[in-house]
């Protein structure tokens, strides 16, 4: 871990003389901007990949607006020691929570979208292939089962009932207080499977599974594909999905995870509220808060939230979501300040952005002042080029001219 040397200069020796393994094709440009009078370094080159699925499988559940595997990778590697403590206080799907649990740091999650807590906890208690396919055939579907809403543009009517079936043994298990591990999986898998656009899931073809479209959209879709909803059996899709996420793990690697998992905390709380964390206890933060008003959780995760018996409206209105920059700002502002309380003196923080608005406006040059006004030493920030998958495509967004066109890692350290 890095205490007595200035990152500054290690950021410099590290990937200027390419010692870095992501960035040896080319050469980091370094710019530089200033903040009262600071000069503020922006090192800027593709330090990690950004094709898809180059991390363990184990991290294939989608969810918008969230970055690859290799990002936290690269700051817990390169800041962190093993059985450190990693925190994200935005934590999403997990990415960084898992990836810190893969190389063996301690971890703390918190997202104030329960959702969040659903995706990441089973994926650090893996249950056996075998414990999950005898479980499914112990849960009883009935036929002719159907949603309290319409979903008749996303489902065949026996598709439904399986899920309807499946969705009150999980309601049922949930209130009973008795949802162990191995249920807590198949509801992450299912939660995982509602929507995408192969046939792989439960619904017809429909847009990538990170965000549920409205009915409406699907009805338009459908006419637009020439499509109807055809049978899907949810527990075989439950299980080809149980056999991928699991297919790079060992039995050293699954009990790291549970040992690890079993130290964990799983949080639901807004990120300046989090008395729970003791002051002065995270080495590590990475994460990557709500930007302004890029992602509409409740359009996204309408879906999810009523397969998982969730109040989609008031998971929004609990999400910093704004147009207003000054609104944000104040709302980043006091996350730092309780992420000082937080931070172990020389611990550090990886707070990642984006360019939003076409470029306009750049967040990591705004984050910089309020990080620093909240206690910490600003060391710089990192700038990840990238290209654009297939599904940044969809949105129109590629060449880095339109949307959210890099990572931008604002590094900060308690001193």
């Amino acid at each position: 871990m890095l205490i007595n040397k200035d990152l500054h200069t290690y950021l410099s020796e590290f990937i200027l003389n390419d010692l870095n393994v992501f960035s040896k094709r080319k050469k980091t440009v370094v710019e530089y901007f200033e903040v009262e009078g600071i000069r503020i370094p922006k090192f800027i080159n593709e330090f990690w990949t950004s094709k898809q699925r180059q991390g363990n499988p184990i991290h294939q559940v989608s969810y918008r607006a969230c970055f690859k595997a290799e990002l936290p990778r690269f700051f817990i590697k390169l800041l962190t020691k093993e059985n450190d403590v990693v925190y994200d206080p935005f934590a999403g799907r997990g990415t960084t929570i898992i990836e810190a649990a893969l190389i063996n740091r301690n971890v703390i999650a918190n997202d104030i979208n329960p959702l969040s807590t659903i995706l990441s906890k089973p994926r650090l208690s893996i249950p056996s292939f075998v414990d999950v396919k005898d479980r499914l055939k112990k849960i009883k579907f009935k036929g002719g089962l159907k949603a309290d809403i319409d979903l008749s543009m996303f489902y065949h009517l026996d598709t439904e009932s399986e899920i309807v079936s499946l969705r009150n043994y999980l309601v049922r298990k949930m209130k009973n207080g008795k949802e162990d591990f191995i249920d807590e999986w198949i509801r992450m898998v299912a939660t995982n499977r509602l929507t995408g656009h192969s046939k792989n899931f439960f619904s017809v073809y429909t847009l990538p599974p990170n965000q549920a479209v409205t009915p409406e959209r699907q009805k338009k879709i459908n006419k637009q594909k020439d499509q109807k909803p055809v049978y899907k059996d949810v527990k075989f899709i439950i299980l080809k999905k149980t056999r991928d996420l699991i297919s790079e793990m060992d039995k050293k690697l699954i009990y790291q995870l549970k040992k690890i998992g079993s130290k964990a905390k799983f949080l639901n709380n807004d990120a300046r509220l989090t008395s729970s964390i003791r002051s002065n206890s995270i080495n590590l933060t990475v994460t990557s808060p709500p930007f302004l008003d890029i992602v509409n959780y409740t359009e996204d995760n309408w879906l999810r939230c009523w397969f998982n018996n969730i109040g989609a409206n008031d998971v929004a209105r609990n999400i910093t979501i704004t147009k207003k920059l000054d609104d944000w700002e104040t709302v980043m502002f006091e996350v730092f300040k309780e992420l000082y309380r937080i931070t172990k003196r020389n611990g550090y923080i990886a707070f990642e952005v984006g360019e939003v608005r076409r470029g306009k406006v750049k967040l990591d040059e705004h984050i910089v002042p309020l990080g620093m006004e909240g206690g910490f030493e600003c060391l710089g920030i990192v700038i990840n080029l990238q290209n654009f998958t297939k599904t940044a495509n969809i949105w129109g967004i590629n060449n880095n001219k339109v949307g959210t066109n890099t990572n931008r890692i604002v590094v900060f350290r308690k001193i």
